[in-house]
């Protein structure tokens, strides 16, 4: 069986080493350096191109279960990273060319991995079982063929809003509620606005910080909320603010203005807030948002943010091994998918690579438990309930609730973390054996 592997990123270099190690050649086709993105500079594999840092290393928070959970299943970047850390506080940081060249000298010298440099423009009808890891940028001729063959379901812009977990929201703030009580009343939470609360909001909206946008981040398609705000101190009322429909129970009024939160997921314990994209610096974003009647304590599992950034509605195209529904020998991996971050795109690429080789061998797929990270981002990815699918980051707010009620929540989010690697144990061993 042929197995071959486009773009050596973060994921395609995880999920060529997927399969080499599993005992099968793998062609990896690699456009740089005949052809760089905007964002690169480097020749060599799985660069950094933005922050150094892979966020938290310690277990009892997302980004460190997720990292120790890849390391699990035989990760090539999780190891080289820990052995150029730098130091970084709790956070895991690398020397970026240090590790670009450690991962590129292990692919390169893995006597399985054939390194073919070539700008890819389709996806090969010989090459066996492929796997796309083409990246957030992915363009021209190589777009148009992923839009031919999932059925022009691949987005070019990242326009999403912040997501908080139910959890954090304040019940006794908000209520449930759909505009003219159409929909059930758990669809929407709403956070009600009194005219001296919105009109604070609105100010601080306005005067807040923005990111600063690269060239090949430009977003033009849609409005965000504080460029809407700068239109006039009522024209959020009029649009994704406003109350119409909508009756507090606690004053038996309509409020002077509302945020809706929507359901995220089936489980109900992520919201997202309606109409709120933005371009807001994250820190921002946290000050501001948090003046929002009811979102005082919120935790944001994703901030929003509006750039260049090409990934597939995966709920439609992909099942959760990563494979094409409609194809089931192409497999994606990466941002492309939707998952977003760093070690996100490399976690991705090793359940491509994984169920790659269990797919050439007639094995079923490897489903990791949703309570283990890797498991619910794959559970995420293609979860056909998910209306308007947005890319995700590993957050515990994407694991199923725990059997018990921790408040405390270090002792919470180590409880979730000491879950998924019992969980994990099983396919761990099956796995690496």
């Amino acid at each position: 069986m042929k197995f071959t592997v486009i773009g050596a990123g973060l994921a395609g270099v995880e999920a060529a080493w997927q399969i080499a190690r599993a005992g099968y050649k793998v062609r990896l086709v690699e456009q740089k350096p005949l052809k760089r993105s905007p964002a690169h500079k480097s020749d060599d594999f799985a660069e950094l191109v933005c922050s150094n840092s892979l966020k938290a290393s310690r277990l009892d928070s997302a980004a460190g279960l997720l990292k120790e959970e890849m390391a699990r299943l035989g990760s090539v970047t999780v190891p080289t990273a820990r052995s150029c850390a730098v130091a970084a506080g709790g956070a895991l940081a690398v020397d970026r060319n240090v590790f670009s060249k450690a991962v590129t000298e292990k692919i390169k010298s893995h006597p399985n991995i054939e390194i073919v440099y070539e700008v890819a423009m389709e996806i090969p009808a010989d090459g066996g079982i492929v796997t796309v890891a083409t990246g957030p940028l992915t363009e021209g001729k190589m777009s148009e063929a992923i839009n031919a063959l999932c059925g022009k379901c691949l987005s070019f812009y990242d326009a999403a809003a912040p997501i908080v977990t139910a959890e954090s929201v304040d019940m006794s703030v908000v209520f449930g509620a759909s505009r003219y009580g159409r929909g059930g009343d758990d669809d929407y939470l709403n956070c009600p606005f009194n005219k001296e609360q919105y009109e604070n909001f609105i100010n601080e909206l306005v005067n807040a910080e923005g990111a600063v946008l690269h060239d090949f981040d430009v977003y033009e398609g849609c409005m965000p909320i504080e460029k809407l705000a700068k239109r006039g101190l009522d024209a959020p009322r009029f649009g994704p603010m406003k109350p119409v429909g909508l009756t507090d129970p606690s004053t038996g009024r309509r409020p002077w203005a509302a945020v809706q939160l929507r359901r995220e997921n089936a489980e109900g314990t992520m919201y997202n807030l309606v109409g709120f994209q933005t371009n807001l610096k994250f820190g921002e974003q946290k000050r501001v948002f948090s003046m929002i009647p009811g979102l005082e304590n919120a935790e944001f599992v994703r901030y929003g943010v509006m750039h260049r950034n090409s990934f597939l509605d995966s709920p439609r195209v992909l099942n959760f091994d990563f494979s094409l529904k409609s194809n089931p020998n192409v497999f994606f991996a990466g941002q492309i998918t939707g998952v977003e971050g760093y070690m996100e795109s490399a976690a991705s690429g090793i359940m491509a690579g994984i169920n790659a080789v269990r797919r050439a061998e007639g094995r079923g797929s490897l489903r990791l438990p949703k309570t283990t990270m890797m498991g619910a981002l794959s559970a995420y990815i293609s979860d056909e309930t998910v209306k308007n699918f947005q890319p995700m980051g590993a957050n515990f707010g994407i694991l199923p609730p725990l059997d018990i009620k921790i408040k405390d929540k270090r002792e919470r989010y180590a409880a979730f973390a000491q879950r998924a690697l019992d969980d994990l144990k099983g396919a761990a061993d099956e796995n690496n054996n």
